[in-house]
């Protein structure tokens, strides 16, 4: 088992290490019985996100708080002009529906709101909107309706697991209900958590995961 120093210096290493994050020295890191608190400030909302997931990589990590703040670098991006890039993304890509997202913008923290066919479509326009230049934040409340049983949908998620390289499926349960994907049991890293979580995701019929799986190094 790792200390908690040990811990906080890989962390601090995976941050300088990658390519994503611009400015590894403005990020804070503490860590307590293996948990991760991030503090400190990012240039941008998608490099709030990439160092979370640069924590989660590292071995020994349990759970991690993002309290980092987004400062936009240079002049602010005005809202009008970030919900117009917005537009223009939700028109240009095939994936997203036409005419059925829409986009509220205000102090950069953008709101995204409609209906879709399906969740990958949701997590699509999320995906891209963390991108857009002066975001600052995302909330989205896109809905889907899913076309599927949840039993069928937990037979095709344990399926997935066991697909998974990086998975050890004979400790996993899934339960679902109301669109609700619940993982249970335990697994070997933060990493391997995510890898279920994702891949429970990806199920059609799911619309949130939530993942009660236990870090047993």
């Amino acid at each position: 088992m790792k200390t908690d120093d040990e811990i906080r210096d890989d962390v601090i290493s995976e941050l300088r290490w990658d390519p994503q994050i611009s400015i590894p020295e403005a990020i804070g890191v503490a860590v307590t019985d293996g948990a991760v608190a991030l503090t400190g400030h990012a240039p941008t909302y998608a490099e709030k996100l990439a160092a979370e997931r640069a924590a989660r990589r590292v071995y020994g990590v349990k759970a991690v708080a993002n309290d980092l703040t987004v400062q936009l670098a240079g002049t602010p991006r005005d809202d009008a002009d970030i919900a117009r890039a917005i537009a223009h993304i939700l028109e240009w890509n095939v994936q997203i529906p036409a005419g059925q997202v829409q986009a509220t913008v205000e102090n950069g923290w953008v709101t995204l709101e409609g209906h879709v066919d399906h969740d990958f479509q949701r997590r699509e326009i999320e995906r891209m909107v963390r991108h857009v230049r002066g975001v600052t934040g995302v909330t989205n409340v896109v809905t889907f309706t899913p076309s599927v049983t949840p039993e069928r949908v937990a037979e095709q998620i344990e399926e997935a697991f066991k697909r998974e390289a990086e998975v050890d499926a004979r400790h996993i349960s899934v339960e679902v209900a109301d669109h609700t994907a619940m993982l249970f049991g335990h697994v070997h890293s933060l990493t391997e958590a995510s890898t279920a979580s994702a891949a429970a995701a990806a199920a059609p019929g799911v619309a949130k995961v939530e993942n009660h799986l236990v870090v047993s190094p």
